[in-house]
């Protein structure tokens, strides 16, 4: 078999080992978010350089990988996700050439995005995920947010605002920004500081309401109709009450 193929298979494929091959890309990126905020806590030493060299080679194979499986490589080259492959390469090889640019290593965040594409498996083996899908969805997203909007404030401000010292530090202001409880102990300065905080309450506070609104929603299942395709129906319904075909939703039984 062909190394092209094989990547392909293991990229796209639907063995037992392409699945445990994705399920370990997600916990090789869940591992390097809680690299980078454990990191911000200690002083840099060349032990964390050369794990950041390590890790920035593993993006450059994954992201080589895909490119080379892609059957629109310039159409890919495009896209946000993988132009924000390329930014956390650089930022993670930043010992290499030059700390300036290490902020930009947060967009590594976005590649739990592409995470997405393991719903149709995560449904198949998991119950609990097939019942709270929509609700599992919306905290990734609030949690991505906030996330990435952390370590922006992180990254920009540490420099300059001596009130952000760390990860906490920024996690504590975008929380409070997000909240709009604007305690008003730590502020972002600046015209950009301000910007921030801007894009915080506005973009944070929808996707926190997102949430609400699937918390509080009636419990549904997702279950396209046959004939009129309404996606969303009560647990135990028999008839679709947009048009009334017979519906045969799928029961995993008692649990």
């Amino acid at each position: 078999m062909r190394v092209i193929d094989r990547f392909r298979l293991l990229y796209e494929g639907d063995t037992p080992e392409a699945h445990q091959f994705r399920y370990g890309l997600l916990v090789f990126d869940a591992a390097t978010i809680l690299f980078i905020i454990l990191t911000s806590f200690l002083p840099r030493s060349p032990a964390f350089e050369w794990m950041d060299v390590i890790i920035g080679l593993i993006v450059l194979a994954d992201f080589s990988a895909r490119l080379a499986i892609s059957r629109t490589p310039w159409r890919d080259l495009a896209h946000p996700t993988t132009l924000a492959d390329v930014a956390a390469i650089v930022s993670f090889l930043a010992p290499v050439v030059g700390e300036g640019i290490g902020f930009l290593r947060i967009l590594r965040t976005l590649r739990l995005l592409r995470t997405y594409q393991l719903l149709a498996r995560l449904r198949s083996d998991s119950i609990f995920f097939r019942r709270n899908e929509d609700l599992i969805i919306a905290a990734v997203n609030l949690g991505v947010f906030i996330f990435i909007m952390t370590g922006f404030v992180y990254e920009t401000q540490r420099w300059t605002n001596t009130k952000i010292g760390n990860y906490i530090d920024a996690l504590y202001f975008t929380i409070a920004a997000l909240t709009t409880t604007g305690f008003g102990d730590i502020t972002l300065t600046g015209t950009l500081g301000h910007l921030i905080s801007v894009v915080i309450m506005i973009c944070g506070v929808t996707l926190f309401l997102r949430l609400v609104q699937v918390l509080l929603r009636p419990d549904k299942v997702r279950f396209p109709c046959p004939v009129c395709a309404l996606q969303r129906h009560d647990r135990d319904a028999v008839h679709c009450k947009a048009c009334g075909t017979i519906l045969n939703i799928p029961d995993e039984g008692a649990v």
